[in-house]
């Protein structure tokens, strides 16, 4: 008989845990003490909370990850109401939670697989809400013959914002290390890029409605918000574009496994996993891209080759044929109209590590593990990858390259090295084909 499995949080989930719980008691509270006391101006309450909730259904796209609000139309609004400061901060995190809530429930029932989790979500939308409504809330205090809101009043709010997305940010990082194991330093400074795309114009909106709310009333609302939603629709349509390009990336990456050259599913596999050592080592932004794109087309040179190499190992030809694949790789490339440097990583694959860029290497090392565990095979097969992989750091693998390899295929090595049919793995780490709509990064 097998022995009782134990419910025990996986390691790091502490941090995550205790931020799912703060902001659930927070928004508990807020939500007994407005049913409790009732809900003063219930008009405005529940204009936002239908603003709010329809601007959760108006999500951008899952293949922006790197924009860390996906619902800027709902955060504005309820940024807005934060910032106007009902009768009680309670009140303000109980609309804003309820309206979130309910906004978010098509996605609870119908979530779609790599999705941003919606407890994350909700737990730092009710915590910003709190934090801006309890330090805006001196502002909106009111006084005998106090003037209206002037420069330096505007000026307090934006410091606040700044504040809040800065506080916003270390939390998102810390629910990301929670649930990835990645290090905290890049994923603080992947949060930190968001808040200069999307979240931007999402900070600066609230605050224009908050204020325009103020003085002409709840019909400012809607009239602000077109904005925002014109901002939103021309988001959509950059994600539509960019995704058919990397689709179109993909498509050519596969020209090798379909002309026989490589193994089915290699050229995918080897950028799920350079994705992930890049990420571990604190790659973000265009240089991730820059690594997924290098490491779909890194066998595009074979197309060049006479006589297929056995299992597409590259590794098995002579240093000049090497050499040669790789800079017809790069002359490939260079006419898909991407970024430069993805030719320069594809061209100096045959060169010695020393002389390679960062992503270079990751490539080379990434490439290289796949080989060796799918001509392995079996149990052990990620684990007898990395020990030739060790081994060859004297003057062919960049030893901080292959440590970090090890670190990501150890967190999960039977989704890492074990081939099932179709060339896929038997767990999401590292994966071979793509699922429809496929995006590894954005």
């Amino acid at each position: 008989m097998k022995p009782p499995r134990t419910l025990l949080p996986r390691p790091g989930a502490a941090p995550r845990a205790a931020v799912h719980l703060a902001a659930a008691l927070l928004a508990a509270v807020s939500l007994a003490e407005a049913l409790w006391h009732g809900v003063a101006d219930r008009e405005s309450a529940c204009v936002f909370v239908l603003f709010i909730a329809f601007g959760e259904m108006l999500r951008l796209p899952e293949c922006l990850p790197e924009e860390r609000d996906p619902a800027p139309v709902g955060a504005a609004a309820a940024l807005a109401y934060a910032l106007l400061a009902p009768p009680s901060v309670t009140q303000a995190v109980a609309v804003v939670a309820v309206a979130t809530l309910a906004g978010r429930i098509g996605h609870i029932a119908r979530p779609r697989p790599g999705g941003r989790p919606t407890a994350d979500h909700l737990a730092r939308r009710v915590l910003s809400a709190g934090f801006i409504a309890v330090c805006c809330r001196p502002l909106t205090v009111p006084a005998p013959d106090a003037p209206g809101p002037g420069p330096w009043h505007v000026l307090t709010v934006i410091v606040v914002l700044l504040l809040a997305a800065l506080a916003d940010s270390v939390t998102g990082a810390v629910l990301s290390r929670s649930r990835t194991g990645r290090a905290f330093g890049p994923l603080l400074r992947e949060e930190l890029r968001g808040t200069t795309r999307m979240s931007s114009v999402t900070g600066s909106s609230g605050i224009v409605i908050a204020l325009a709310v103020d003085a002409a009333g709840l019909f400012a609302l809607p009239v602000f918000c077109v904005p925002l939603l014109l901002a939103q629709l021309a988001f959509r349509r950059y994600a539509a574009v960019r995704a058919t390009y990397r689709q179109t990336i993909a498509s050519l990456a596969r020209a090798t496994e379909v002309a026989g050259y490589t193994p089915q599913g290699h050229a995918h596999r080897v950028a799920s996993l350079s994705l992930a050592v890049g990420r571990d080592m604190g790659l973000t932004g265009s240089d991730l891209t820059v690594l997924e794109y290098a490491a779909l087309m890194h066998d595009i040179g074979q197309l060049a080759l006479v006589d297929p190499v056995p299992d597409g190992a590259t590794t098995r030809l002579s240093a000049a044929e090497q050499r040669r694949t790789a800079l017809l790789g790069g002359a490939v490339v260079r006419q898909t109209g991407v970024d430069p440097r993805v030719a320069a990583v594809v061209e100096s694959q045959a060169e010695p590590w020393t002389r390679q860029p960062r992503a270079a290497r990751i490539v080379r090392a990434a490439n290289a593990y796949d080989e060796m565990a799918q001509r392995a095979g079996g149990p052990g097969a990620c684990l007898r990858a990395l020990e030739d992989l060790r081994l060859g750091t004297a003057g062919t693998y960049a030893p901080d390259v292959v440590e970090s390899l090890a670190r990501v295929v150890l967190r999960d090595p039977a989704g890492a090295a074990a081939p099932v049919a179709g060339g896929a793995t038997e767990r999401g780490t590292i994966r071979s084909e793509p699922a429809p709509g496929w995006v590894t990064h954005g």
